[in-house]
């Protein structure tokens, strides 16, 4: 069992289905709202320093999706400015277990690697949900 924060867009059916998950392998969480936290370039880029830029967004953000926003044609500071402006952008989820090793996004192989999930457990993508009801927008 690990202890795990674990930053999440509050309402979101697939960081939902990804805490459920966690917790039937046994995984304490201890939840924290990505859009509420108060990111510093420093504590962000603690997660995402050895990803390319692109892979920092979320590519189900509006704004992203939309085209408006492409990633790939960023800088790394530009795409920091962005991200700390912006929360929703920002991939998710984050997790840091209690010795300080950090996660960014969610691939159940790559998490049951990182600190285990149930053998039965269903493969899960960082992908939002399918579900009756989308996940609420969030004002930025």
């Amino acid at each position: 069992m690990t202890r795990l924060y674990f930053w999440e867009k509050p309402g979101c059916a697939g960081n939902a289905k990804q805490k459920a998950l966690l917790r039937q392998a046994g995984h304490r969480l201890l939840v924290r709202s990505l859009l509420d936290e108060p990111w510093t370039a420093q504590r962000l880029l603690a997660f995402l320093g050895d990803l390319p830029v692109a892979a920092w967004f979320n590519g189900a953000a509006p704004r992203v999706k939309s085209g408006e926003i492409d990633p790939a044609a960023l800088d790394r500071d530009a795409a920091l400015a962005l991200l700390l402006a912006e929360p929703l952008l920002i991939r998710r989820p984050l997790m840091e277990r209690e010795d300080g090793e950090r996660m960014v996004g969610f691939d159940s192989a790559r998490v049951a690697a990182w600190i285990g999930l149930a053998d039965d457990a269903p493969q899960l993508g960082e992908g939002c949900a399918a579900a009756s009801t989308p996940c609420p927008v969030e004002e930025t």
